[in-house]
């Protein structure tokens, strides 16, 4: 009987060592988990935790458009790996399944968002929009507000840039700085759909 026992073990540890796990946590390609997704929308700060260990995702979460800003949020979602990703793409990402709680953020800690990002292929992006006299952070659609004159006129200036490159591309393709950091809290006039920007860093 105990040499059975051992068998059935023996066999079982060598099935478990056959399954593949990827990235960080270890986990398998269709592992359901849950992630607590920070109330930073897109800033630096933006981070993604494993539950209940809250040890970082290690890949990005997809297929949520439901998330705004100054909520953090306890999901339900699929971890998926590909074995050939698109060029631009990572191998990893967490499949958004469903809504667990949502529960607001109550401090006024600052935070930074990066204004610019760089994509592979196609470089640097200045990732402002503007609609009206209103700016707003392209594609996440989250209004960046400002209450000071010097705030509004760098905003302003930055959008200049912006859409000079994107009526240019084919002759200009960089902007002038290398990096833009804009430290906001969480606009309590319009909490959830803006960023109140407090000042702006440039890096040329």
């Amino acid at each position: 009987m105990k040499k059975i026992i051992l068998i059935v073990a023996v066999f079982c540890l060598a099935a478990c060592k056959k399954e593949n796990v990827y990235g960080p946590a270890h986990l398998r390609n269709g592992q359901e988990v849950e992630l607590l997704v920070d109330h930073r929308y897109a800033a630096d700060q933006d981070a993604l935790l494993i539950l209940p260990e809250r040890v970082d995702a290690g890949a990005s979460l997809v297929g949520f458009p439901q998330r705004e800003p100054g909520y953090s949020y306890r999901i339900k979602a699929r971890f998926s790996h590909d074995d050939n990703p698109p060029a631009d793409g990572s191998s990893d990402a967490f499949e958004f399944i469903s809504v667990i709680s949502r529960d607001k953020y109550q401090g006024t800690e600052p935070f930074t968002v990066p204004l610019i990002l760089s994509y592979v292929p196609g470089g640097l992006f200045i990732r402002i929009g503007k609609i009206g006299n209103d700016y707003y952070l392209i594609p996440d659609n989250i209004q960046l507000t400002y209450t000071e004159p010097t705030v509004a006129a760098q905003l302003e200036e930055i959008w200049q840039q912006a859409s000079y490159i994107r009526a240019n591309w084919q002759i200009v393709n960089k902007p002038k700085w290398t990096a833009i950091k804009a430290t906001v809290i969480h606009d309590p006039q319009k909490f959830g759909k803006a960023y109140l920007v407090q000042r702006l860093e440039f890096k040329q």
